[in-house]
């Protein structure tokens, strides 16, 4: 998953202990290591083990529902266990072996911390291998959008897709969803005649009813299951690589991404085969909340990363980077995130470079050290820990820049200490020694010390991987990536400060990574009379580029420069990516009269985003109605 702009909290009075106790039974069972130390799920692996989800589903974009049947797959380790799963906000209608007779069955609540939902405990016969549930989603359900045709780029038909991470498949599917529990999936998928069916899986055309088929054979965690249908079409770029998206939009996603190829090619070399068949990338309306997603085989990507000069696709090698980090080695429980999000950031970088060249990775590295910093500024210690403890808060709570960023910084030292030749090789016995599997910390620790701190040439013993993974803040050893472009920009900030001038200024054809290095550095200094310079010379008010426009919205809020103002709304009412949203509401409401316009128009425009994106906004503004959650 793209990088997360600020973290943001969910915590509630009480949850701590709530989910000590849920721990402390699970260890009473004998549960391994890291289904012990997974607050976040209901499910029972350890005795009884979903290992293959058959989907046979109906899309009604009329009662905005899915509806149908799942059949699950069962290892049972102990034989007398019942079956526990995890549903929230789910209408279980029957629960059936495979012999057609019912199952008992019944929902209990444990205690998790808020917004996890149930726990649905089914009672199994002695030969049961498998079970039958029929069931459907409710309006609502926090994983599903279901878009109206206004909202999308076509304007004619309506689009639905779904967002797994962290804890939402639970809401569209009954099943064990802790990222430990790894399964292979198969669908049958009913959609309304003109619309198209997409997962995250092998396509297999579609059956006599018409409707489509879908295969992944290579088992993943719960929450890379995904599913979308709308108005959409297709462009090759190579034989394995190609792009989705509505025919407005396709043409020019498909030039975007023509080096998706080149990327994955580099990514092979980097660190070995990759192992998922195809790497398409499906072009979401705007109200997707992430920048992308890596569902395997087929990454969900945010429209506003298509600037027209491949300057934001690093998030394509992001989720391309997901293929080997995250998918193929999956973090154990949500504590361990930043084993998904640092070796992504970092291998994303590494993908950079091959492709676009060192001096592009490193624009981005010195920024996106630069966002970590002033965003642990602004965090509670706990916060600022790579294996950050999540004892009774929502998973979301850990999703920051931390994970991502001081993860990478993580590895790049371990690099710097090592050489890049022999790191490479660490991490590439790495990705194959756990290939489809899930691990935790402990394990990455054990496998570090064993493979490459145990040959530490002297220059690394110095090296405090405690520190690193368990303290907060950035040790004084992490990296400092300089860019030899930015501090060209450092130059014209410094004659901004002496003559506030926009026609004096030197920008060329400055990047997306150059524009965001200036408007950050010169932002706090600004005032309403120099953004209406800058604004006439270079038109920021109407960029394009939705990361330069993000920044410069957020100045204009924060100095009251109200040229802005319409294009403000427009843009908030355009996108609904979370990374954009958070900060410009954040600096809107930092005011009394502020947060009350910021809470009259997010009744307005919060009905156009996803559940994700509402859950943060709605904390962050405390305005919603209760009836909308």
């Amino acid at each position: 998953m793209s990088k997360p702009h600020r973290p943001f909290l969910r915590a509630a009075a009480g949850l701590a202990l709530a989910a000590a106790v849920f721990a402390c039974a699970q260890r009473r069972t004998g549960a391994p290591a890291e289904v012990a130390l997974d607050p976040h799920s209901h499910a029972n692996p350890h005795q009884v083990r979903v290992r293959h989800v058959d989907l046979d589903l109906r899309l009604d974009f009329a009662t905005q529902v899915v509806a149908g049947r799942v059949q699950l797959e069962l290892e049972r380790t102990d034989p007398g266990a019942p079956l526990v799963l995890d549903v929230h906000d789910l209408e279980v209608a029957a629960v059936r072996g495979l012999d057609g007779t019912p199952r008992v069955h019944r929902t209990e609540a444990r205690g998790l911390p808020e917004g996890l939902g149930e726990a649905l405990v089914i009672d199994l016969a002695a030969a049961d291998r498998a079970v039958v549930i029929d069931y459907a989603t409710r309006p609502g359900a926090e994983a599903l959008q279901w878009l109206a045709p206004t909202q999308t780029a076509g304007g004619a038909r309506p689009f639905l897709f779904t967002q797994g991470q962290s804890v939402l498949t639970r809401t569209w599917i009954p099943l064990q969803d802790s990222p430990a529990v790894r399964v292979t999936t198969s669908a049958r998928i009913a959609a309304p005649e003109g619309l198209v069916a997409l997962m995250a899986a092998e396509q297999l055309g579609r059956d006599a009813e018409g409707r489509f088929l879908f295969r992944l054979t290579q088992p993943i965690p719960p929450y890379l299951i995904a599913l979308a249908c709308g108005d959409v079409v297709f462009r090759p770029i190579s034989e394995r690589c190609g792009v989705w998206a509505e025919p407005p939009v396709v043409d020019g996603a498909r030039a975007e991404f023509e080096d998706m190829e080149r990327m994955v090619v580099a990514a092979e070399e980097l660190f070995g085969a990759y192992r998922w068949g195809r790497f398409d990338v499906l072009v979401l309306p705007p109200s997707f909340p992430f920048g992308g997603m890596e569902n395997p085989r087929l990454t969900f990507a945010t429209p506003t990363i298509l600037a027209g000069d491949k300057s934001l696709v690093s998030l394509v090698a992001h989720e391309l980077a997901h293929s080997w980090s995250g998918n193929l080695v999956t973090n154990a429980t949500w504590r361990d995130f930043w084993l998904n999000e640092g070796f992504t950031v970092y291998f994303e970088r590494r993908i950079m470079e091959r492709v676009y060249g060192p001096e592009r990775a490193a624009m981005e590295r010195q920024l996106a050290r630069a966002d970590l910093v002033r965003d642990m500024a602004e965090m509670e210690p706990w916060q600022q820990v790579l294996h950050t403890d999540l004892s009774g808060r929502h998973p979301d709570d850990g999703f920051s820049s931390v994970p991502y960023d001081k993860g990478a910084l993580f590895l790049e030292r371990l690099e710097e200490l090592f050489g890049r030749a022999e790191f490479d090789r660490f991490l590439r016995r790495w990705f194959d020694a756990h290939a489809f599997q899930s691990v935790n910390t402990s394990t990455f620790r054990r496998f570090l010390e064993g493979e490459l701190l145990g040959q530490a040439p002297s220059s690394a013993l110095t090296l405090d991987v405690e520190r690193w993974i368990t303290g907060p803040g950035l040790p004084d050893d992490a990296p400092a990536p300089r860019s030899a472009l930015l501090t060209r920009v450092d130059e014209q900030v410094s004659r901004w400060r002496t003559e506030p001038r926009a026609d004096v200024l030197t920008t060329g054809a400055w990047s997306t990574q150059e524009w965001l290095h200036f408007l950050e550095a010169l932002g706090p200094e600004l005032d309403a009379r120099g953004m209406g310079e800058l604004d006439r010379r270079f038109e920021l008010t109407s960029s394009g580029n939705a990361e330069v426009l993000c920044v410069w919205l957020r100045l204009t809020l924060q100095h009251r420069y109200t040229p802005a103002d319409a294009a403000l709304r427009r843009f908030l009412l355009g996108v609904g990516r979370r990374k954009f949203l958070t900060p410009l509401y954040k600096q809107w409401a930092s005011t009394p009269e502020g947060l009350a316009d910021a809470r009259a128009f997010y009744r307005v425009a919060r009905p156009r985003y996803h559940a994700v994106s509402r859950g943060t906004l709605d904390a962050l503004l405390g305005s919603h109605d209760e009836k909308d959650r």
